[in-house]
């Protein structure tokens, strides 16, 4: 599974496996992890309290905007920085968290992705954040400091966290005064971004489709799981309109020639379209759903 970095316009995929847990309120795990070292391992507990998958009681439908009117949940934030007793550890480039106003939160630690119930309460100035029960995959990602996961566990889990929200930037501060300072993540562009579809059949590179649209041309370009495509597209009012497809004519193996004839039914009409940070969903006109995800 490919996972893009807005930041480093990489797209990077991971050879460990990924498992996924849940965790006890204690923070004990069920049985040991064979896929972390011990360092990964006392990184990511204190995660444990801060993430789980069922909606909080009274979740945070109140809580959509902060002391400034501007919103809290349904946004996707980035993890800029985690300062705890005074040392402040950089977040990893895809590091981010999401509130949804049905009370779940989700995110990841740039290695590590957790989810947790979550909460938001009080109103003005007196607005706080709530994460708790944790489920989290457990991988070990050299590139991400153990002692960010570690901090950034410490942060969330401590209880309830005041907010600080000024437009694009929102600061969350535990009572001892740690803080973790997070920025709103801007949705990928439509047009020049490399567009990597999520089409059954993948194995690496093996299938993999992506499509390109050129705002100045007026196309769409890039290729199924099988062939190379070309065609017109026309934007307006969320609706894209693409005309027939020129295509190659290689021959692939069923599940790749399969999943091709699913993308080009999405071709020679109109298909609406919708941008969530670095995902693109197509529908087509009969219902048909394609998601792709940003690779810049």
């Amino acid at each position: 599974m490919y996972r893009q970095s807005r930041k480093t316009g990489k797209s990077t995929k991971t050879g460990k496996s990924t498992k996924t847990r849940k965790i006890r309120k204690s923070g004990q795990r069920q049985r040991p992890s064979v896929a972390l070292t011990a360092a990964a391992v006392a990184a990511l507990a204190p995660l444990a309290a801060a993430c789980g998958s069922e909606k909080a009681d009274g979740g945070g439908g109140s809580g959509a905007a902060g002391a400034a009117g501007e919103p809290i949940t349904g946004v996707r934030w980035s993890i800029d920085s985690v300062t705890v007793d005074g040392t402040t550890h950089r977040a990893p480039d895809a590091a981010h968290v999401r509130i949804d106003d049905g009370g779940e939160a989700a995110g990841s630690t740039g290695c590590n992705s957790f989810s947790a119930r979550a909460a938001v309460e009080g109103a003005g100035d007196d607005r706080r954040v709530r994460l708790s029960d944790a489920m989290f995959t457990e991988k070990a990602c050299a590139k991400t400091p153990a002692g960010f996961e570690k901090s950034l566990g410490r942060a969330l889990t401590t209880g309830s966290l005041t907010t600080e929200n000024e437009g694009e930037r929102l600061t969350l501060t535990t009572a001892d005064g740690d803080t973790v300072r997070l920025s709103r993540s801007e949705d990928a562009s439509l047009y020049g971004t490399e567009w990597v579809v999520d089409a059954p059949g993948q194995k690496g590179d093996k299938g993999r489709a992506h499509l390109t649209f050129d705002r100045e041309a007026k196309t769409v370009s890039g290729r199924l799981p099988c062939n190379r495509v070309n065609a017109g597209a026309t934007v307006s009012d969320g609706r894209i309109t693409l005309g027939a497809p020129s295509t190659t004519r290689m021959m692939c193996e069923g599940s790749l020639m399969d999943a091709e004839k699913r993308l080009l039914g999405l071709f020679d009409g109109k298909v609406q379209y919708r941008i969530d940070h670095e995902t693109l969903t197509l529908t087509s006109e009969d219902g048909a759903t394609v998601r792709a995800v940003a690779e810049q």
